[in-house]
């Protein structure tokens, strides 16, 4: 005889089910809501520290540069900081200072002569080293050793060495019978002296860009281009240089907004003399504000400006130039 079972259990309230699921979706979005708020606090908390010390360290020194530029800044009302507006007077008087077209011009020509010998020194050397042979590696280490000198070590070295009566390069001159240089103190060679000292600090950089840009060339097209006969000459100039292309163009760019701000050499070499034969923007803008008794700091923050809007502009066009490569 089977004997039905009776489920003595009340049955489930089809209004409670929905209620408990509508609770648990509730709760469960609340807590997605937490952990991304959680997850935002976070990140800005990584960030806070990031976004201080670029307020701290470029936002406002780039603002007070731009007060300093726009008021009629005197060393009393620099320490007062009462200096009256004065717009862009001082940026007149810049362009009108018979200074401002010599600093110009070797402003141009340091950039210019620099970067074009140090890319094309570094790829000489990139090419090089891709060859590879014994003690490649120690060569390449000792050639980084210009970049990763403090510029203050390498502009005394080359002072010393570019030294009219005791430097190593008259008397090698003097050894072959060539008469001694004045190289430091001449306006015919002082813009070439520093020029030479900042190719020789930039080599290292091109090389180690270039080198690396040379690495992910495929080695399969230079086997290709030799079995097809091509010369050495006609494997650089058709596969090398054109893949090679989009680092030489970053690299030119990093250079050029580098070189434009280049202070330090010059100053300790030349301080921009003799007279201004080796004055470029950066070193007028110093003297300017600093090398005198009476400081003109709303001029030589114009001429500032004035050097950071180019390096902007170069700056800029890099970022362009880098998402062109991407895309």
């Amino acid at each position: 005889m089977t004997t039905a079972r009776v489920d003595h259990r009340p049955p489930r309230s089809p209004v409670k089910s929905a209620v408990t699921g509508t609770g648990d979706r509730t709760d469960a979005s609340a807590f997605r809501r937490r952990q991304r708020r959680r997850s935002r606090l976070t990140a800005l908390a990584f960030l806070a520290p990031l976004v201080l010390y670029l307020a701290a360290f470029y936002v406002y020194p780039l603002y007070r540069n731009l007060d300093l530029s726009l008021r009629d800044y005197t060393v009393r009302s620099f320490v007062a900081g009462d200096a009256p507006f004065s717009g862009l007077d001082n940026f007149r008087s810049v362009l009108d200072d018979p200074t401002f077209g010599p600093a110009m011009r070797h402003t141009m020509i340091f950039t210019l002569v620099s970067i074009v010998f140090q890319y094309m020194a570094g790829l000489a050397l990139a090419v090089f080293f891709n060859r590879h042979f014994r003690l490649a590696g120690t060569l390449r280490a000792l050639f980084l050793i210009p970049w990763l000198l403090p510029l203050i070590v390498s502009a005394s070295t080359w002072s010393w060495m570019l030294n009219s009566e005791s430097g190593v390069i008259n008397y090698a001159l003097h050894l072959v019978g060539v008469s001694p240089v004045d190289w430091l103190n001449s306006p015919s060679w002082a813009l070439t002296s520093v020029i030479v000292a900042n190719i020789w600090i930039g080599i290292p950089f091109n090389l180690v860009i270039l080198y690396s840009g040379l690495q992910n060339i495929p080695d399969e097209l230079y086997e290709a281009a030799a079995l097809d006969g091509a010369s050495t000459w006609q494997q650089f100039r058709c596969i090398t240089f054109p893949l090679l292309r989009p680092v030489s163009a970053i690299t030119l760019l990093l250079g050029l907004v580098y070189t434009l701000k280049v202070f330090d050499l010059i100053w300790i070499m030349t301080k921009g003399g003799p007279g201004d034969a080796s004055s470029t923007l950066a070193t007028w803008s110093y003297q300017l504000g600093f090398g005198t008794l009476l400081p003109k700091f709303g001029p030589g923050a114009a001429v500032g400006n004035m050097l950071i809007l180019i390096a902007l502009v170069f700056g800029l066009l890099y970022i362009r130039v880098q998402k062109r490569q991407e895309s």
